[in-house]
């Protein structure tokens, strides 16, 4: 066989082979079999009511700079002992937490869950935080609450009857 024969086969057989495997991801797009989503079959994220009157900044806002706003009221926490603010994750758990399961992360349609899946970002704010409402509310101490007390007694009251 002369020379120039076995050195023009590979580049045929490598041409062979790119057309190929266009010509079957050109069928699996256009030929039915799920892997073409349009804009409309996308899912939302379902979003419930948040518990509060208002959020403490602007929702399309929110939507954008939440995890700066975490990151900066995480700094203020950690580093300076600060422990209040309005960007708090106790805070937005307070509010946003699910009347159904009482957690934002529990199931796929709470509400930090629901967004994150829809945006396919990994949160991982819940490996150090709970992402669901305590059990023990100020609610519960308000209803079996005695003025007269200090609120160490009324709280270990509350905490027994829970038991």
């Amino acid at each position: 066989m002369p020379r120039f024969a076995v050195h023009s086969v590979r580049p045929v057989r490598l041409l062979i082979s790119i057309g190929l495997m266009l010509a079957a991801s050109h069928a699996a797009l256009a030929g039915g079999t799920g892997a073409q989503v349009t804009a409309g079959q996308v899912p939302q994220p379902v979003i419930e009511s948040a518990r509060g009157d208002k959020c403490v900044e602007d929702p399309a806002f929110m939507r954008r700079n939440h995890m700066e706003l975490l990151k900066h009221q995480r700094d203020d926490t950690l580093r300076r002992g600060i422990r209040t603010g309005s960007y708090s994750l106790k805070a937005c758990i307070g509010c946003h937490a699910s009347k159904a399961n009482g957690s934002v992360t529990e199931a796929s349609t709470n509400f930090c869950q629901s967004c994150h899946s829809y945006a396919a970002v990994k949160i991982d704010c819940f490996e150090c935080h709970a992402g669901k409402l305590p059990q023990t509310s100020l609610e519960a101490l308000a209803s079996h609450g005695d003025p007269g007390q200090p609120l160490s007694l009324q709280l270990r009251r509350v905490l027994a009857q829970q038991q």
